[in-house]
């Protein structure tokens, strides 16, 4: 299976070059100027991340008023058209070594309501005791090649010999005859209307070809350490809260590109269409949303990529350094290759808000780790240089800046609790003011340190080119 991979243009790459200068710049700030602006490290990051908590906060504000954010698009500003047939759905679940979790995410979708979808198991090459689970709980036999199940009548498994994620979810699309088709972890167990509510939003919006739903990450307890298992779960569900408002916001923009292949849904028609999966990519799902936008923008189809509110799930996360930090290399190399493979998508009017805006963005966020890291390091270096037996109007300056930072991070969260409750109908358990606070406070400088380092180690994901798709429990 082709894929499209693009070149270099002249204005991406005046994009790279600035982006690399201004990191440049600002980390060597530190060398040849004084007072405040040598922490420009520092005040680039923090600049960066209120103009985004800005844009979030413009885009989401609907929210608070509707349920749903219809996307404006170039020639269509009205909501779509409603339309009244009932699609039909299968749910595509890549399994390897997931017998753990696997019955609770099979019982999740047999308990739908509503909704029978087809549900397709495609197990890569596992060697624990999966098969015998599925034979011993579910009733195998095969019938022309595909294994069902005697106990349920929807429900199939194919085998194939460990390939990868996406070469499993592409071996089931040749069996999907459904309108809809959702891509599902088997290690993700969605609420009893999630796929109900999939189905309301493609039936509300005809433009709509891809969305993801919303998860709440949930840490396995650690063996080796409680703390740190607490640690991970309480800043990682901070975390997904605000990523999916930001999700959010770029689906207002008609720019989102980043649906959570652990809960998604796709037109079948569209999905075979754009060729699938593609099995090269670290990200598959992230990759996938590029194709899309760069098919509808070329043939001129008033397609968008989007995220349904009220389809909740709750999915496996890591519950330590070693299990986190696969992740997130992992993820930040996978996104660093799809940018590299969609430059001439970049700065290209051609491609809407994708190619003009959310493109150019991204390229900052490639950069996004040395510069943050640069930031904290820098400080550190500055207040141990510092002479706090005599005034020193550069700390307190920096500190004045952090602590408004802080501060409208802090009236960011709590109205981003609010409006995230409001979007989702999930009533959080935590949402208590000293709660917000001491994730306001306490984030910037322990987990937002260790995300950065994950995503630094990215870079040499992507240039050494690795790939594999492991459970989180086998590290």
């Amino acid at each position: 299976m082709a894929f499209h991979r693009s070149s270099l243009n002249l204005l991406s790459t005046f994009i790279m070059l600035l982006c690399l200068m201004l990191f440049v710049l600002s980390a060597g700030a530190w060398w040849f100027l004084d007072g405040i602006w040598a922490w420009s490290a520092g005040l680039f990051y923090l600049a960066y991340d209120v103009w985004l908590i800005f844009f979030v906060l413009f885009q989401t504000r609907y929210l608070a008023t509707q349920g749903q954010i219809f996307p404006i698009h170039s020639n269509q500003l009205q909501r779509p058209t409603k339309t009244t047939d009932t699609p039909s759905i299968s749910v595509l679940i890549p399994a390897r070594n997931e017998s753990l979790i696997l019955p609770k995410c099979l019982d999740a979708l047999f308990t739908q309501q509503g909704v029978k979808a087809k549900i397709y198991i495609v197990d890569d090459g596992s060697t624990d005791h999966s098969a015998h689970l599925l034979e011993q709980d579910y009733g195998l036999v095969t019938s022309q090649g595909l294994i069902h199940s005697t106990h349920h009548e929807n429900l199939y498994i194919l085998r194939q010999a460990s390939q990868g994620k996406a070469k499993a979810l592409n071996s089931a699309l040749p069996y999907i005859n459904t309108d809809l088709v959702v891509t599902l972890d088997a290690d993700t167990v969605i609420a009893a209307n999630a796929l109900q509510a999939f189905m309301t939003d493609f039936q509300n919006s005809p433009n709509l070809v891809a969305s993801g739903g919303v998860l709440k990450p949930v840490c396995r307890p650690n063996r080796f350490s409680r703390l740190v298992n607490c640690f991970f779960e309480f800043f990682q569900q901070f975390e997904y809260i605000f990523s999916f408002l930001s999700r959010a916001a770029w689906y207002k923009a008609n720019a989102l590109l980043l649906v959570s292949g652990a809960f998604a849904i796709y037109r079948t028609e569209v999905l075979k269409q754009v060729g699938g999966f593609d099995p090269d990519s670290m990200v598959e799902d992230y990759e996938l949303n590029h194709r899309i936008y760069r098919y509808a923008l070329e043939y001129d189809l008033d397609w968008t990529v989007g995220i349904t509110g009220q389809a909740y799930g709750v999915t496996d996360a890591p519950n330590g350094f070693k299990a986190f930090f696969h992740q997130r290399k992992r993820w930040f190399g996978g996104f660093l290759q799809t940018q590299f493979a969609y430059l001439d998508m970049m700065a290209n009017h051609k491609y809407g808000a994708v190619g003009r805006l959310m493109l150019p963005m991204k390229m900052f966020d490639a950069i996004q780790p040395f510069l943050g890291l640069s930031a904290f390091i820098i400080l550190g270096i500055l207040i141990f240089q510092a002479d706090f037996t005599q005034p020193n109007p550069v700390f307190y300056a920096i500190l004045l800046i952090i602590l408004g930072k802080m501060t409208l991070d802090l009236v960011y969260h709590c109205w981003g609790m609010w409006l995230y409750q409001r979007w989702t109908g999930i009533a959080l358990s935590w949402n208590s003011f000293p709660a917000i606070l001491c994730a306001t406070i306490f984030a910037p400088f322990t987990f937002q340190i260790v995300k950065l380092m994950g995503a630094a180690l990215g870079w040499w994901v992507f240039l050494t080119n690795q790939k594999n798709w492991r459970a989180q429990r086998e590290l």
